[in-house]
């Protein structure tokens, strides 16, 4: 067995690994990262990048017909084969070859194989010829690992073959007929994207569409996806599922009914990618999250950090935040925290300090980019009063904004802001309509950043901007 020592060694090479590698060796230690499938992780193949190129093209057409003169040089449909193009362009026709070499641009050593820690600071690495070389962390080990799609037991589901989010975001061909489980986040983004590219769509969304977020959202996005053809089946949950010798698959429901579809997505939530990792070599359970403390070492049952520690989690793994932005985020906190104990430098963890990351708690944005598209930062009105706040909730008419007339003719949205009414700062805001993702990050300073009401009264929007929307609820709140 070869050996090979390093001041770090990150497990998983996705965009988490990533950045945690990159911020060591910025900080001046080395850094040997480990990957079992390809670089770049879940979101450069699987996820984020094919699944929006999936989507922009529609999104690009619907805006156009929803503009006069605009609309009028619209003279054919969506073609699916170019958007299908296009994706496998943003995915790197599945090739990691430039995110190779960008490690080894940037001195990040790569072993390719399968990673699992045999000791403190060990990590045996397997590859797929059976040759193990083993690596130690002068440091730490940093689990990045991410998650999987969770498949539920559902009589036969298993072994009909269903897509999952990556089938779905790598498929080579548009299925007459999708049906989807799920209405989470990927079951409504795959919904929008298939039905766009000419499928049929089902979806079965037991829990409701889009159900975390403010109940205006679910309702403006199931009403969109009916009007462009979708079956959406609030409250429906599949009880069994064959597949036929001639790829049909049937799903029956609990109430009997059946639905048949020529693929089917199962879209209902993620799984953390620790089962075979070498968890019980270190007394924690394989298969399980990892918890962290606040900045970010894995801590066992009782709160007490492994070993001195040496081992982080960042990203999906953790189950603080799954979204690839918190999940960077995060690894720049760890490479920092990492590079600081290293050098028996101090350790900034207090609430919002360099080593920690407090965003996760109350202040994460999220984009969902269905039509029309949701946006959302901090806590939803329930999440603020279940955290004991007083809030005062605000709401404005999006289509009322002047911006927003010009953007599209019939535009429609809403905007939502929850305020703390103690410290008089927002804590949540919502905002659902075409092309609201790029009003996003102003909400998400707000909310960060803490801002007084009564300063951010003074940041004056540009007109007509759809931003304008926020002198709209300010004024509304009564400023």
């Amino acid at each position: 067995m070869d050996n090979a020592t390093y001041d770090v060694v990150v497990i998983g090479a996705g965009p988490v690994g990533e950045n945690v590698a990159d911020r060591v060796v910025r900080g001046g230690l080395t850094a040997a990262i480990v990957e079992r499938e390809l670089v770049g992780g879940e979101c450069s193949y699987w996820a984020c990048m094919p699944t929006k190129a999936l989507l922009r093209s529609a999104t690009a057409l619907r805006a156009a017909r929803r503009l006069p003169g605009a609309r009028e040089a619209v003279t054919g449909d969506l073609d699916a084969t170019a958007v299908l193009r296009r994706r496998d362009a943003f995915a790197a026709n599945w090739s990691d070859e430039g995110q190779v070499s960008w490690l080894d641009s940037a001195g990040i050593a790569l072993y390719r194989g399968q990673g699992r820690i045999s000791s403190d600071r060990v990590v045996e690495v397997t590859g797929e010829d059976g040759v193990s070389t083993s690596l130690t962390a002068r440091h730490a080990v940093v689990v990045a690992t991410g998650t999987s799609a969770l498949v539920p037991d559902v009589a036969g589901l298993r072994e009909v073959a269903p897509w999952t989010s990556r089938e779905a975001a790598a498929a080579s061909a548009v299925p007459g007929r999708l049906a989807v489980i799920g209405g989470g986040v990927v079951a409504a983004e795959m919904a929008t994207a298939f039905a766009s590219l000419g499928s049929v769509v089902t979806v079965l969304a037991r829990d409701g569409v889009l159900p975390q977020a403010e109940p205006f959202v679910g309702e403006r996005v199931t009403q969109s996806l009916r009007a462009a053809g979708v079956s959406v089946r609030l409250g429906a949950e599949a009880a069994s599922v064959t597949r036929d010798g001639d790829g049909t698959v049937h799903i029956t429901l609990t109430d009997g009914e059946r639905v048949d579809a020529d693929e089917l997505l199962v879209a209902i939530g993620r799984t953390p990618n620790t089962q075979d990792i070498g968890l019980e070599r270190i007394g924690l359970k394989p298969g399980a999250w990892l918890t962290v403390d606040d900045t970010l070492r894995v801590v066992d049952g009782d709160g007490a950090v492994i070993g001195d520690g040496w081992l982080y989690a960042a990203g999906d793994v953790n189950r603080r935040s799954l979204l690839t932005h918190q999940g960077k985020y995060q690894a720049r906190a760890v490479g920092d925290v990492i590079v600081a104990r290293a050098r028996g430098e101090a350790v900034e963890d207090g609430r919002w300090g360099r080593h920690v990351a407090t965003a996760d708690e109350r202040a994460v944005p999220q984009v969902v980019f269905t039509d029309p598209e949701v946006a959302s930062v901090g806590l939803t009105a329930a999440a603020a009063e279940a955290a004991g706040l007083r809030i005062r909730v605000v709401d404005y008419d999006l289509a009322a904004v002047a911006g927003a007339a010009l953007h599209a003719d019939g535009y429609q949205g809403h905007a939502r802001m929850v305020v703390d009414e103690d410290r008089q700062v927002i804590v949540g805001c919502t905002l659902v309509g075409p092309d609201v993702a790029e009003l996003l990050h102003a909400a998400t300073i707000a909310v960060v950043g803490e801002v007084p009401l009564d300063r951010l009264w003074h940041a004056v929007p540009a007109y007509p901007t759809v931003s304008e929307v926020w002198l709209r609820l300010l004024e509304a709140y009564g400023r």
